[in-house]
Protein backbone atom coordinates (compact mmCIF):
# COMPACT_ATOMS: atom_id res chain seq x y z
CA UNK A 1 0.00 0.00 0.00
CA UNK A 2 1.14 3.63 -0.99
CA UNK A 3 1.83 6.26 0.84
CA UNK A 4 -1.31 8.20 -0.99
CA UNK A 5 -3.18 5.45 -0.51
CA UNK A 6 -2.76 4.91 3.27
CA UNK A 7 -3.72 8.96 3.23
CA UNK A 8 -6.43 8.29 1.55
CA UNK A 9 -7.39 5.27 3.90
CA UNK A 10 -6.67 7.15 7.01
CA UNK A 11 -6.48 10.58 6.06
CA UNK A 12 -8.76 11.16 9.16
CA UNK A 13 -7.44 9.70 11.92
CA UNK A 14 -3.87 10.66 11.16
CA UNK A 15 -5.19 13.90 11.10
CA UNK A 16 -6.94 13.55 14.17
CA UNK A 17 -3.85 12.38 16.25
CA UNK A 18 -1.89 14.82 14.95
CA UNK A 19 -3.82 17.47 15.93
CA UNK A 20 -4.44 16.34 19.24
CA UNK A 21 -0.40 16.00 19.76
CA UNK A 22 -0.10 19.45 18.52
CA UNK A 23 -2.77 20.86 21.00
CA UNK A 24 -1.03 18.76 24.01
CA UNK A 25 2.17 20.16 23.11
CA UNK A 26 0.35 23.64 24.63
CA UNK A 27 0.87 22.10 27.97
CA UNK A 28 4.74 21.40 28.01
CA UNK A 29 6.51 24.66 29.41
CA UNK A 30 9.92 23.18 28.28
CA UNK A 31 8.92 22.81 24.85
CA UNK A 32 6.26 25.98 24.33
CA UNK A 33 9.46 28.33 25.75
CA UNK A 34 11.94 26.37 23.41
CA UNK A 35 10.27 26.40 20.29
CA UNK A 36 8.64 29.96 20.53
CA UNK A 37 13.04 30.82 21.61
CA UNK A 38 13.71 29.76 18.20
CA UNK A 39 10.75 31.42 16.50
CA UNK A 40 11.96 34.42 18.46
CA UNK A 41 15.40 34.32 16.09
CA UNK A 42 13.11 35.57 13.14
CA UNK A 43 10.23 37.37 14.72
CA UNK A 44 12.66 39.12 17.34
CA UNK A 45 14.08 42.53 15.10
CA UNK A 46 10.16 43.34 14.51
CA UNK A 47 9.75 43.68 18.31
CA UNK A 48 13.11 44.68 19.03
CA UNK A 49 14.59 47.36 15.80
CA UNK A 50 11.48 47.74 14.01
CA UNK A 51 9.90 48.75 17.03
CA UNK A 52 6.21 47.31 15.89
CA UNK A 53 4.00 47.78 18.94
CA UNK A 54 2.41 43.78 19.91
CA UNK A 55 -0.83 44.05 19.18
CA UNK A 56 -0.08 45.20 15.58
CA UNK A 57 2.54 41.95 15.20
CA UNK A 58 -0.60 40.51 15.84
CA UNK A 59 -2.35 41.75 12.91
CA UNK A 60 0.25 40.70 10.84
CA UNK A 61 0.54 37.51 11.73
CA UNK A 62 -3.29 36.71 11.84
CA UNK A 63 -2.87 37.64 8.14
CA UNK A 64 0.18 35.31 7.16
CA UNK A 65 -2.00 32.72 9.37
CA UNK A 66 -5.29 33.59 7.25
CA UNK A 67 -3.27 33.63 3.63
CA UNK A 68 -1.49 30.00 4.12
CA UNK A 69 -4.60 28.51 5.37
CA UNK A 70 -6.91 29.78 2.83
CA UNK A 71 -4.27 28.69 -0.02
CA UNK A 72 -4.08 24.98 2.08
CA UNK A 73 -7.79 25.07 1.76
CA UNK A 74 -8.09 26.15 -1.52
CA UNK A 75 -5.88 23.28 -3.11
CA UNK A 76 -6.88 20.69 -0.62
CA UNK A 77 -10.81 20.63 -0.39
CA UNK A 78 -12.65 20.17 -4.05
CA UNK A 79 -14.93 23.23 -3.21
CA UNK A 80 -17.31 22.20 -6.87
CA UNK A 81 -17.91 18.75 -5.64
CA UNK A 82 -18.55 19.89 -1.68
CA UNK A 83 -21.54 22.55 -2.82
CA UNK A 84 -22.57 19.79 -5.14
CA UNK A 85 -23.18 17.63 -2.39
CA UNK A 86 -24.26 19.75 0.31
CA UNK A 87 -26.88 20.77 -2.55
CA UNK A 88 -27.73 17.18 -2.76
CA UNK A 89 -28.12 16.13 0.63
CA UNK A 90 -30.13 19.54 0.79
CA UNK A 91 -32.93 18.43 -1.91
CA UNK A 92 -32.53 14.54 -0.50
CA UNK A 93 -33.78 15.73 3.36
CA UNK A 94 -36.63 18.04 1.48
CA UNK A 95 -37.79 14.98 -0.22
CA UNK A 96 -37.51 12.52 3.05
CA UNK A 97 -39.58 15.15 4.67
CA UNK A 98 -42.06 15.77 2.02
CA UNK A 99 -42.32 11.77 1.84
CA UNK A 100 -42.60 11.38 5.26
CA UNK A 101 -45.59 13.97 5.84
CA UNK A 102 -47.55 12.39 2.48
CA UNK A 103 -47.11 8.87 4.65
CA UNK A 104 -45.62 8.05 0.52
CA UNK A 105 -44.27 4.21 2.27
CA UNK A 106 -43.14 3.57 -1.36
CA UNK A 107 -41.40 6.91 -1.81
CA UNK A 108 -39.81 6.30 1.93
CA UNK A 109 -38.48 2.81 0.71
CA UNK A 110 -36.84 4.58 -2.06
CA UNK A 111 -35.50 7.47 -0.47
CA UNK A 112 -33.95 5.33 2.23
CA UNK A 113 -32.15 3.07 -0.10
CA UNK A 114 -30.20 6.10 -1.43
CA UNK A 115 -29.52 7.33 2.17
CA UNK A 116 -26.53 5.56 2.68
CA UNK A 117 -24.91 7.03 -0.27
CA UNK A 118 -25.49 10.13 0.78
CA UNK A 119 -24.43 10.03 4.31
CA UNK A 120 -21.07 8.17 2.83
CA UNK A 121 -20.98 11.57 0.80
CA UNK A 122 -21.52 13.93 3.74
CA UNK A 123 -18.78 11.64 5.40
CA UNK A 124 -16.54 11.77 2.63
CA UNK A 125 -17.22 15.52 2.88
CA UNK A 126 -16.34 16.16 6.43
CA UNK A 127 -13.06 14.16 6.00
CA UNK A 128 -11.87 16.49 3.33
CA UNK A 129 -12.79 19.52 5.40
CA UNK A 130 -10.49 17.81 8.69
CA UNK A 131 -7.39 16.93 6.60
CA UNK A 132 -6.20 20.42 5.83
CA UNK A 133 -5.76 20.95 9.40
CA UNK A 134 -3.07 18.96 10.08
CA UNK A 135 -0.73 21.35 7.72
CA UNK A 136 -1.97 24.26 8.74
CA UNK A 137 -1.21 23.39 12.70
CA UNK A 138 2.11 22.63 11.36
CA UNK A 139 2.37 26.33 10.65
CA UNK A 140 0.21 27.85 13.51
CA UNK A 141 1.33 26.17 16.73
CA UNK A 142 4.89 27.75 16.35
CA UNK A 143 3.69 31.10 16.04
CA UNK A 144 1.14 30.84 18.67
CA UNK A 145 4.53 29.33 20.66
CA UNK A 146 6.05 32.36 19.87
CA UNK A 147 3.05 35.12 20.60
CA UNK A 148 2.78 33.02 24.68
CA UNK A 149 7.19 33.08 24.69
CA UNK A 150 6.68 37.48 24.09
CA UNK A 151 3.88 38.10 25.62
CA UNK A 152 5.96 37.13 29.38
CA UNK A 153 8.34 39.89 28.51
CA UNK A 154 6.03 42.29 27.08
CA UNK A 155 3.40 44.83 28.48
CA UNK A 156 0.96 46.17 26.20
CA UNK A 157 -1.98 47.30 26.41
CA UNK A 158 -5.25 47.46 23.67
CA UNK A 159 -8.69 48.44 23.68
CA UNK A 160 -10.90 45.81 22.93
CA UNK A 161 -14.60 46.45 21.40
CA UNK A 162 -17.02 46.73 23.91
CA UNK A 163 -14.76 46.12 26.60
CA UNK A 164 -12.23 48.89 27.12
CA UNK A 165 -9.13 48.91 27.65
CA UNK A 166 -7.19 45.88 28.51
CA UNK A 167 -3.59 44.01 28.73
CA UNK A 168 -3.06 41.56 26.18
CA UNK A 169 -2.54 38.70 29.00
CA UNK A 170 -5.86 39.68 30.90
CA UNK A 171 -8.86 37.94 30.22
CA UNK A 172 -11.44 40.20 28.12
CA UNK A 173 -14.16 37.71 27.28
CA UNK A 174 -14.94 35.00 29.84
CA UNK A 175 -11.37 33.10 30.73
CA UNK A 176 -9.79 34.39 27.11
CA UNK A 177 -7.43 36.60 27.35
CA UNK A 178 -7.66 39.84 25.10
CA UNK A 179 -4.92 38.65 22.82
CA UNK A 180 -6.27 35.40 21.56
CA UNK A 181 -9.69 37.58 21.29
CA UNK A 182 -7.82 39.70 19.25
CA UNK A 183 -6.02 37.35 17.15
CA UNK A 184 -9.07 35.66 16.27
CA UNK A 185 -10.92 39.04 15.10
CA UNK A 186 -8.43 39.93 13.29
CA UNK A 187 -7.92 36.39 11.69
CA UNK A 188 -11.90 35.98 10.86
CA UNK A 189 -12.14 39.12 9.60
CA UNK A 190 -8.63 39.09 6.77
CA UNK A 191 -9.31 35.45 6.15
CA UNK A 192 -12.97 36.33 4.54
CA UNK A 193 -11.20 39.41 2.57
CA UNK A 194 -8.55 36.62 0.90
CA UNK A 195 -10.68 34.09 0.73
CA UNK A 196 -13.18 36.23 -1.21
CA UNK A 197 -10.25 37.70 -3.01
CA UNK A 198 -8.91 34.11 -4.17
CA UNK A 199 -12.22 32.89 -4.90
CA UNK A 200 -12.80 30.54 -2.03
CA UNK A 201 -16.14 29.05 -0.84
CA UNK A 202 -17.12 28.64 2.49
CA UNK A 203 -16.50 25.88 4.45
Amino acid sequence: MGLGEIWEKYGLYIALIFMMLMMFSYSIPGLRQGVGAQIDLIFAPLVNEFKIPFFILIVILSAITGLYSSIIQKYTIDYERMADVQQRMKEFQKDYREAQLSQDEKRIKKLDAKKDRVMREQLELSQQQFKPMAYILVLTVPIFFWLLYRLSQVQTTITMPYSGLHNLTDPAVWVIPAWILWYMICSLTISQVIRKALNIGGI
